[in-house]
């Protein structure tokens, strides 16, 4: 693969997402709707009035570029490449927040951003996903299949949950269903661009990973709204910031056979690297979460 090719692309994609997910969120806590007994909101309602909602609209339009280029990232690269990369669109949301309010950032928002980014350099380079010769096979149906249906079951079982579960614990939950259907998502991604590069557009048409694919994502996309509604960015914005990346690297071994360096030292530091991108992703969502509110209070 070409690495350097993989990173600009991939990074390339995170400032889509930032935009996205300060659109989405906006118009989730904006949205206007009528709500069912104990302040519960009425999902099919929210989700109708989200679906014409000029704001989510113009989302969508900044998650079909950042989709772009994360397909063509995912082509050509490795999914425990490219996922973790895309954490750093906390790091580019914040940069878009306070340039957008000439403000500084704090000696904190500096502090978890060196740590995040020491904490993604460190494991793509102690795990040897670096390597622009890491290996990885062409995923097979039933790994990758096993995967999707796991993460859909998982997404229910999480708005089940969260439907019948205290409200503190709503938000959190569907994060995970989130999270979840975004790294299943990358997977079945990856799939379908290599039936297109293998067999051409007609295949893939054809193919189960696109409807699979269509399926999954689309429900990332609403539930993403639906965790967004349901309580502050900050109880959602981290678990999806953490599932999504860790969640990616696990199935990219598994489905596509990514070989990540073995052996008690590299596993050892691999796995305390990730503990410190998902501590410094935890944190900067928070931070995200609190510009967020700091902005729309002005006018609200």
């Amino acid at each position: 693969m070409s690495y350097p090719l993989v990173v600009a692309t991939s990074l390339g994609s995170t400032v889509f997402a930032a935009v996205s997910t300060a659109l989405k969120h906006h118009s989730a806590t904006t949205l206007s709707t009528p709500s069912a007994a104990h302040g519960r909101v009425r999902t099919g309602r929210f989700l109708a009035a989200t679906l014409s909602h000029p704001w989510w609209l113009a989302a969508l339009v900044a998650d079909a570029a950042g989709f772009t280029l994360q397909a063509f990232a995912l082509h050509i690269g490795a999914v425990s490449v490219v996922q973790p990369l895309l954490v750093t669109a906390l790091i580019t949301s914040l940069v878009v927040t306070h340039l957008s309010q000439r403000t500084p950032m704090s000696r904190r928002e500096w502090g978890w951003g060196a740590l995040l980014v020491a904490s993604l350099v460190g494991f793509l380079v102690v795990s040897g996903a670096s390597s622009p010769h890491l290996r990885h096979q062409a995923a097979d149906r039933g790994p990758a299949a096993v995967c999707a249906a796991l993460a859909l079951l998982l997404a229910v079982a999480c708005v089940l949950s969260a439907r019948s579960g205290p409200a503190r614990r709503r938000a959190p939950l569907l994060g995970v269903a989130v999270g979840t259907l975004y790294a299943c998502t990358a997977i079945l991604l990856k799939a379908t661009t290599e039936v297109w590069g293998n067999s051409g557009p007609v295949a893939m048409l054809r193919s189960w990973q696109l409807p699979v694919l269509v399926v999954c994502g689309g429900s990332g996309l609403l539930l993403a709204q639906l965790a967004f509604r349901a309580g502050p960015l900050h109880t959602s914005l981290p678990v999806i910031a953490t599932v999504d990346p860790l969640l990616s690297v696990f199935l990219g071994v598994v489905v596509y056979d990514e070989q990540l360096r073995t052996g008690v030292g590299p596993v050892a530091a691999q796995v305390a690297l990730l503990v410190g991108l998902a501590v410094a992703a935890v944190a900067l969502s928070r931070l995200n979460a609190d510009a967020t509110t700091a902005i729309r209070r002005p006018g609200s």
